[in-house]
């Protein structure tokens, strides 16, 4: 049987500007190539911050230039995310696939991924996105509700929840079009976050961690490996002092042991390695990869990156 991967492309892989992702998503297209031509079946998500930032601020922007439209919420923006970045890279993949003579479909999946509403997150944003606003139009977004933050000399910023991802509601769909033998790209930018209330869901005003988003999807497909690329080809502990270490083949007590130590930080690494080790606990066998997106081949042959088993 086939193993089963689930692949997180972090910013790197996706550039920043449109010009910048069509150059990106061919180069991150020939990486998840060469996983295919080596008889994975492979799964993909993806980043999103500046996209989703970049339409947030546009939307936001024609809002207040045209009365009769409203600005768009954070769900409608990352939902315009993903389907942005997923045109390209699944265009880029079909594109280098067929170059190398293998006929597969390649398809994104608008991805909703349910969060709890009370979650301690919606109480305490940590997401900056947007431009930088002035006090009076900062005023105006707390009256919205949205919680802004001041950036000493810069100005205002806003800010929003960044909650657990619980349960991905497109799940059958991705797993059905796997078995078919597809190659998926879903839950791009965390995926899209929703309130389950009844039958009816509801968009949140928050954006999701996207490794930890990733690590749900791998789990949810059933995955054998979950790759988290990142930008540093392996990851090292007591960074920056004498005895600084990097971090070769590791076991799964001694990624929690590191996490509790507080070396990964909260936003770099930290959800990197919480995504892994959930991932890995749910069912024995599995493997973790965390390395860079140059250094993928490599690693995947022993050479190198930071494997959690």
């Amino acid at each position: 049987m086939k193993k089963k991967v689930v692949v997180a492309l972090g910013h790197r892989a996706l550039g920043t500007t449109l010009p910048e992702q069509m150059v990106a998503v061919h180069k991150s297209a020939k990486a998840i190539a060469d996983l295919i031509e080596d008889g994975y079946d492979v799964a993909i998500t993806h980043s999103n911050a500046p996209q989703v930032g970049m339409i947030h601020t546009a939307m936001n922007e024609f809002g207040k230039a045209h009365q009769d439209y409203t600005s768009a919420p954070m769900s409608v923006c990352s939902a315009m995310s993903q389907g942005y970045i997923g045109y390209d890279l699944q265009n880029a993949l079909r594109e280098e696939l067929l170059d190398r003579g293998i006929y597969r479909t390649v398809s994104t999946i608008l991805s909703q991924v349910i969060v709890d509403p009370y979650d301690d997150a919606f109480y305490t944003p940590t997401k900056v996105l947007g431009r930088y606003m002035n006090a009076e139009e900062a005023n105006e977004e707390r009256k919205k509700g949205n919680f802004v933050v001041e950036e000493a000399g810069k100005g205002f910023r806003r800010i929003v929840a960044a909650p657990n991802p619980v349960k991905i509601v497109e799940i059958d769909a991705i797993n059905a079009l796997l078995d078919a033998g597809q190659i998926v790209i879903a839950c791009g930018g965390g995926g899209i976050p929703v309130l389950e209330q009844d039958h009816h869901l509801r968009g949140a005003s928050a954006v999701i961690e996207k490794d930890l988003a990733a690590g749900k999807l791998a789990e949810g497909v059933d995955a054998d490996l979950l790759i988290i690329l990142t930008n540093v080809e392996q990851v090292c502990i007591n960074m920056g002092k004498d005895n600084e270490e990097l971090l070769g083949h590791i076991t799964l007590d001694q990624a929690k042991t590191y996490m509790a130590e507080g070396h990964f930080g909260i936003y770099n690494m930290l959800p990197k390695f919480q995504a892994s080790v959930e991932f890995l606990e749910e069912k024995p066998g599995r493997q973790a990869l965390i390395t860079s997106f140059d250094k993928l081949k490599d690693s995947l042959k022993g050479k190198t990156g930071t494997w959690i088993s």
